[in-house]
C-alpha cells in the first residue's frame, strides 16, 4: 500500500521556489517574481496544481507554507502572460483555462497537508483565491486582499470564490468584496476571520513556519482527518455530519498517536506524536 508514496523534500520546482525543512516535514513554496509582485503564469498555475496533486502521495511533507517574495504575496494572473492571451482565445480554450485554475484550488483542498498562507502586501485576484484555499492565513498590517475580477469585467465567481469566501467571512461581506472588487484591509481581514493572526513583516514567515512545525510534529494523521472533514461537511446535513465524525474519530482512536497521548498523560509527560 506504500508503493505510491515518495519523498518530496528534494522536489525541483521550475516556476517558484521550493524549500523543505531538514526532516522534510515542513515545505515552503515561495512565489518568486517580486519585480511584478509575484503574478501567476500558465506554467506556474499548472505546476502548482500538479504539485498539490502529487503531495497526496508524499511520504515526508506534512505541512505546506505558501508565501511570496519581496513584500507581496501574489498579484494574480500576469497581465501580459495570461490576461492578454485570454482576450484572444476561443471559448473551448477559455474553459480549459478556467477549469485548470479551479483544479488548483481543488488540489489544495484535497491535499492531506494543512496549508498555511503567509500573506504580505498585495494579495489579489487569483492570488487571493490561492490564499483563500489555504487552511490557515497569517498576514501583516500591510496586507491588502482584493477579489478584483469585476475590475477587469469578469464575474466574482472565479475559482470557487462565491462558495468559499462566504464560508470564511460571511455572505454579506463576501458579496460586497466580490461585487465591487475593493481591497480588504488587514484589520478587516482579521476582524472578519479571513486572517487567523497578523504579524510584523519581518516576523511573518517565522510565525507561519512555527505554526507549520507545530502541526507537522502533532498527530499528523488526525490532522489530515480534520482537514478532510472540514471540507466534506459543507455538503452534509446534521445526521451525516455526526455519523461521519463518529467514523472518523473511531479511526483515529486506532492510531498509535492516540495511545502515545494517553501514555504520556499517565506519565505526566508531553506526548511525542509520530503521525501514525
Amino acid at each position: 500500500m506504500n508503493a505510491d508514496r515518495r519523498p518530496f523534500q528534494h522536489y525541483a520546482a521550475r516556476h517558484f521556489h521550493w524549500q523543505c525543512s531538514d526532516d522534510g516535514r515542513v515545505a515552503t513554496i515561495t512565489l518568486n517574481r517580486p519585480e511584478k509582485k509575484n503574478p501567476l503564469t500558465f506554467d506556474s498555475y499548472a505546476e502548482l496544481r500538479d504539485l498539490f496533486l502529487g503531495l497526496q502521495h508524499a511520504s515526508d511533507v506534512r505541512v505546506v507554507v505558501l508565501t511570496g517574495a519581496g513584500g507581496n504575496f501574489c498579484s494574480g494572473g500576469d497581465v501580459f502572460e495570461i490576461i492578454e492571451p485570454l482576450t484572444k482565445m476561443p471559448a473551448p480554450e477559455l474553459l480549459r483555462f478556467t477549469r485548470m485554475t479551479g483544479d488548483l484550488v481543488k488540489a489544495m483542498k484535497r491535499a492531506p497537508q494543512p496549508v498555511v498562507a503567509a500573506i504580505d502586501g498585495i494579495c489579489a485576484g487569483a492570488g487571493a483565491m490561492i490564499a483563500l484555499a489555504a487552511d490557515l492565513r497569517l498576514g501583516t498590517p500591510a496586507a491588502k486582499t482584493a477579489f478584483l475580477f469585476t475590475r477587469v469585467g469578469l464575474a466574482g465567481a472565479d475559482m470557487g470564490a462565491c462558495g468559499l469566501l462566504p464560508r470564511v467571512i460571511g455572505q454579506g461581506r463576501a458579496t460586497e468584496l466580490l461585487l465591487n472588487g475593493r481591497a480588504m484591509s488587514a484589520d478587516e481581514g482579521l476582524a472578519w476571520g479571513f486572517f487567523n493572526a497578523l504579524h510584523a513583516r519581518d516576523e511573518l514567515l517565522t510565525a507561519a513556519q512555527a505554526q507549520a512545525r507545530a502541526l507537522a510534529d502533532g498527530p499528523w494523521f488526525a490532522h489530515t482527518i480534520t482537514k478532510t472533514m472540514l471540507n466534506q461537511e459543507w455538503a452534509m446535513g446534521i445526521e451525516e455530519m455526526i455519523e461521519s465524525e463518529a467514523q472518523a474519530q473511531a479511526l483515529c482512536m486506532l492510531t498509535q498517536d492516540f495511545k502515545r497521548a494517553f501514555d504520556a498523560f499517565a506519565a505526566k509527560q508531553q506526548p511525542k506524536f509520530e503521525g501514525n
